[in-house]
C-alpha cells in the first residue's frame, strides 16, 4: 500500500433529531430485519432511554420479535463479543442492534465478525480476510462521546493479552445510525463532561494528525467548535436537548475524523483503563493538557487553528504564545467540567507508570502523533499527569 495514497469515504446513512428513534420500525422493515439482536449493557435496562427503546421496537409490531443480550462490560472483553455471537445464533436473529456507549457500540459490531466466523480468535483477526455481507447493524448511542456508531473499528480488550486491540475493517460499518439527543438526555453530569471530551479529544487529535485528509481536518475543527459551545449547556443543564444534539453531532464528527488516526493521548488513555479501570473519557481528558504542551515545544503553532475552533484570538499572537493561549484554555475548559488535571485523585499510583508505559508504547495511536513519542517520553507524561 502506497502511504502518499488516502482514500476518503463518509458513506453512513444517519438519522438526527430529537424523536427520530420512533423511526426504527419503519426503517428494519425497509432494511428486511425481522429478529434483531439488541446488544447493551445491563445498567441501561431499567432507564428511560431503555424504555424509549422498547417502545420503537414494540409499537406498530407486524410480527417482529427482538432479543437483548445485556452483557457488556464498561470497558468490553472479548468474552462479551463470543458471548453476544453466541445469544444471536441460539435466538436465530437477522441483525444487531447496538444501542448504549462505546462499549455497546464496539461489542456490537465485533459480534458480526463473530457471527461470520464463529471459530475466529479475535486475537487473530485480520484486516484483509474477506469480511463482505456481516450481518446488519443499526447503532443508537446513548451518550455523546466515542462516536462509535460511525466508525470503522471496535476496540476490545483481548482475553489472551489483557489488552485493547482495535480492531480495524471498513465493513464494520454500521448499515443506519440514529442520533436521538432524547436518549442522551439523561446522562448524569459526569458522565456527559467525560463522554463529550472525549468527542472534542477525538476531534483535536485527528486534526493534528500529520496524516493527510482535508475533509476530515474541516470535520474536526467544526467539531471542536461545536463541543465548545454545547458541552458546556448539556452539563450544567441535562434537559437542554439542542446542545444534547449538538453533542451529539460532534461526537459523530470526531470519530469520523479520527479516519486519520490519533495521537499520544489515546495511548496513554487505553491503559489507563484497562490498567486502572478508568472511563475512557476522563482518561483521555485528564492527559490531554499535557501531550499538548509536549507537542506544542516540539512543533510550535500546532494548536494554533484549534484555538481558532475554540473562539480564541489567536491569529495576531506568535506561534508559541497561539498554543499556549489554546492549552491554557482547553485545560480550564475541562476544569470547569470538573476534569481537573491529576490521575492519583482517580487512583493511579507512580507505581503504575511503567506497566502503563510498556502499554502505552504498543498502542497504534501514537504512531500518528504530530511528534515522535518514545516509551520514556509516554512514562515523563504519566508523571507530570500523575
Amino acid at each position: 500500500m502506497n502511504p502518499s495514497i488516502s482514500t476518503f469515504s463518509f458513506p453512513t446513512t444517519t438519522v438526527f433529531g430529537a424523536g427520530s428513534l420512533t423511526e426504527l420500525s419503519a426503517r428494519l422493515d425497509t432494511l428486511g430485519i425481522e429478529r434483531p439482536l439488541v446488544v447493551t449493557d445491563s445498567g441501561l435496562l431499567g432507564t428511560q432511554a431503555f424504555a424509549l427503546l422498547e417502545q420503537a421496537l414494540g409499537a406498530d409490531h407486524r410480527g417482529k420479535d427482538w432479543l437483548i443480550f445485556s452483557g457488556v462490560h464498561p470497558n468490553p472483553v472479548e468474552q462479551d463479543v463470543v458471548q453476544a455471537a453466541a445469544a444471536f445464533r441460539k435466538e436465530r436473529c437477522d441483525a444487531v442492534i447496538a444501542f448504549g456507549g462505546g462499549s455497546a457500540l464496539d461489542v456490537g459490531k465485533a459480534t458480526r465478525l463473530l457471527i461470520k466466523r464463529p471459530k475466529l480468535q479475535l486475537s487473530q483477526f485480520n484486516y484483509e480476510d474477506d469480511w463482505t455481507h456481516l450481518v446488519p447493524l443499526i447503532g443508537i448511542p446513548t451518550t455523546a462521546g466515542t462516536g462509535s456508531e460511525v466508525g470503522r473499528s471496535s476496540v476490545i480488550t483481548i482475553e489472551s493479552t489483557k489488552r485493547k486491540a482495535v480492531l480495524f475493517q471498513p465493513q464494520l460499518l454500521a448499515k443506519l445510525v440514529i442520533l436521538d439527543p432524547e436518549l442522551t438526555r439523561f446522562l448524569p453530569p459526569k458522565l456527559t463532561a467525560a463522554t463529550g471530551a472525549d468527542a472534542m479529544i477525538h476531534c483535536i487529535e485527528s486534526f493534528t494528525s500529520p496524516v493527510f485528509h482535508p475533509l476530515c481536518d474541516g470535520i474536526a475543527l467544526e467539531g471542536i467548535h461545536l463541543t465548545v459551545k454545547a458541552l458546556p449547556r448539556a452539563f450544567r443543564d441535562g434537559n437542554d436537548i439542542k446542545a444534547r444534539g449538538k453533542m451529539l453531532v460532534a461526537a459523530a464528527m470526531g470519530a469520523v475524523a479520527f479516519q486519520k488516526d490519533l495521537g499520544a493521548t489515546h495511548s496513554l488513555a487505553h491503559p489507563l483503563s484497562t490498567i486502572c479501570g478508568m472511563h475512557h473519557g476522563t482518561a483521555n481528558a485528564l492527559c490531554l493538557p499535557f501531550v499538548m504542551r509536549f507537542n506544542a515545544e516540539r512543533k510550535p503553532g500546532l494548536y494554533r487553528r484549534v484555538g481558532l475552533a475554540c473562539g480564541l484570538d489567536v491569529m495576531k499572537q506568535s506561534d508559541i504564545d497561539a498554543d499556549l493561549l489554546t492549552i491554557d484554555f482547553l485545560t480550564n475548559f475541562l476544569s470547569e467540567l470538573d476534569l481537573k488535571p491529576g490521575l492519583r485523585a482517580c487512583g493511579v499510583k507512580e507505581s503504575d507508570v511503567d506497566a502503563l508505559a510498556e502499554q502505552a508504547i504498543e498502542d497504534s495511536c501514537h504512531r500518528t502523533n504530530p511528534v515522535p513519542v518514545t516509551v520514556a517520553d509516554l512514562k515523563s507524561l504519566y508523571l507530570s499527569a500523575l
